[in-house]
């Protein structure tokens, strides 16, 4: 009998491991360089985009978005050289991430490499830059944005030692940063604009699940997305969420992520 309960035991807690391990599969979806709202909003003139918060909601899909500063400032829209004005403001676009329950992060006020920067102006410069992005974010949520994502992941490394004193936490795709909680970075950058050459083949939607699919290969199900709020992004999202989705992955947002797989 006591065999029969050690075997029974041994069981239960072979089941547990296996729930909880097929638990773990989880993504983070992150979006840069925003708030963009005729890409979260979508538009109608001069050519017809679905919207990316519209998408979010459909898959019920809770996201993070690294904001530039500037676009928080009072009446902007948005770059009227490269960007569709809506009616909706950066500021009035950003309320409404809050309100469906997505995340809001720190991508620098001026959106600078923030390595040039340093030579050009000096670090001084860099840390007051990401100061006032992270003051305006907290303007807007109440609180101060725990996460930095630097523009192109490029700083120094004395840049993120002193940044990570003042309480960052510094989003990389280098390896300072143990995989699990290594940014991917998607190339969606390459698919913007009319005439995109170098926009990873297939499709992006395949490029990313196949970036997953050599992940898993490794033992790795945990997965930090990051892509940009542009149009041609939001057109292949819906495959990506749905094949990940089929696979068993969760979405949640990066602080949710960071909890758990820290």
């Amino acid at each position: 009998m006591n065999a029969l309960r050690r075997i029974s035991s041994v069981l239960i807690l072979l089941i547990f491991a296996t729930q909880l391990h097929a638990a773990e599969k989880l993504i983070a979806l992150t979006f840069d360089d925003g708030p963009r709202p005729y890409v979260l909003f979508g538009t109608k003139d001069p050519q017809p985009a679905p919207g990316l918060l519209a998408l979010l909601d459909r898959q019920q899909v809770k996201a993070t978005f690294f904001v530039m500063g500037w676009r928080l400032t009072p009446k902007t829209w948005g770059e009227g050289r490269y960007e569709t004005n809506v009616g909706i403001t950066c500021i009035d676009a950003a309320k409404q991430l809050l309100k469906d329950g997505h995340e809001i992060e720190n991508h620098t006020f001026g959106h600078e490499d923030l390595r040039i920067a340093e030579k050009k102006k000096g670090e001084a410069w860099v840390l007051a830059d990401v100061d006032k992005g992270a003051k305006v974010i907290e303007a807007l949520t109440g609180s101060r944005p725990k996460y930095l994502r630097p523009p192109d992941w490029d700083l120094t490394s004395e840049e993120r030692h002193d940044l990570e004193a003042r309480g960052y936490h510094i989003m990389t795709i280098a390896s300072e940063n143990p995989i699990a909680v290594r940014d991917i970075n998607t190339l969606d950058y390459l698919c913007a604009g009319k005439h995109p050459t170098q926009c990873p083949k297939p499709s992006l939607a395949q490029a990313v699940l196949n970036q997953i699919d050599v992940r898993e290969r490794h033992g790795v199900t945990t997965d930090i997305l990051t892509f940009h709020e542009l149009t041609t992004t939001t057109a292949q999202l819906d495959e990506v969420i749905t094949a990940l989705k089929g696979r068993g992955y969760k979405f949640v947002r990066l602080d949710e992520y960071m909890q758990r797989v820290k």
